[in-house]
């Protein structure tokens, strides 16, 4: 079983990246939002793109992107169902000419994501799924394989750890999972690639205790719950989207489902 809009989501994903990638590795102008975040022109190609896309796809669901998102809740309030979309998560590491930054569209409904989309424009690859009907991770030559989380390390327990948005409750958490675990494997991505990481089973968990927006994780979090994860705020409760009146996401921990370290690590967490 599959969403009937998936796939051409897929493909808007990955139009999206080739808008992006003549603005890569290029001299490129970086204008600041009033968050202080970055935004280049690459950023609004895709956003572009991809709000004309979805609203030729279905007009009736609305597009919530982080370069339109001036939306005031008493509008939001009424959505049943929505595009939560980012068009270049990862700007930071675009600018600096990584290849860790991501194109991210998720479909929403009452709160929950359906599916996610999350494209890699600098090699090509996707990942994408949803809950009810799992996940996959496709390279750029076609080449498609299905995605599962792991439940027992094939030797050190790796954690997913930012390069940017370390804290010190996250660095007491790694200390606690040391402690459980022994030592710890680090991998550092960029973007939403994180979430993608556990939802392909390359990594344990990651757990986010620093600030993020909810257009960072739902297409991500769509591609991880499909491969049997789950993503928790700190009390133990799934992370969702409502509309709310910011956009900012709270603490949280990506982890498999139905692990015997689950309530361990909600503790640590919690401090």
């Amino acid at each position: 079983m599959s969403h009937p809009y998936l796939a051409p989501v897929i493909d808007l994903v990955r139009r999206a990246g080739e808008a992006i990638l003549p603005h890569w590795r290029n001299e490129i102008k970086v204008h600041e939002k009033a968050d202080a975040s970055p935004v280049t022109a690459a950023d609004m190609a895709a956003h572009h793109l991809l709000a004309d896309g979805l609203c030729a796809l279905d007009a009736a669901i609305p597009v919530l992107s982080e370069e339109d998102c001036e939306l005031g809740l008493a509008e939001r309030a009424g959505w049943t169902r929505w595009w939560l979309v980012d068009p270049l998560d990862g700007t930071k590491e675009f600018i600096n000419g990584s290849e860790e930054f991501t194109v991210n569209v998720a479909l929403i409904e009452r709160g929950q994501v359906l599916f996610g989309v999350v494209g890699i424009p600098a090699n090509g690859r996707c990942y994408y799924g949803g809950a009810d009907f799992g996940s996959w991770r496709a390279e750029a030559d076609g080449a498609t394989q299905p995605l599962r989380v792991r439940h027992t390390p094939p030797e050190r327990f790796t954690v997913v750890a930012s390069r940017r948005h370390s804290s010190p409750a996250q660095e007491r958490l790694l200390a606690g999972l040391g402690q459980r675990f022994g030592e710890l494997e680090l991998a550092s991505v960029g973007s939403s690639l994180k979430l993608c990481l556990v939802a392909e089973g390359s990594a344990d968990c990651y757990p986010r205790l620093a600030p993020t927006s909810q257009w960072d994780t739902a297409a991500a979090q769509g591609v991880l719950e499909g491969a049997g994860g789950e993503v928790l705020d700190v009390d133990g409760w799934p992370l969702s989207y409502e509309a709310r009146e910011h956009y900012l996401n709270p603490s949280f921990l990506a982890l498999p489902r139905d692990v015997g370290w689950r309530a361990e690590l909600i503790e640590l967490a919690r401090g």
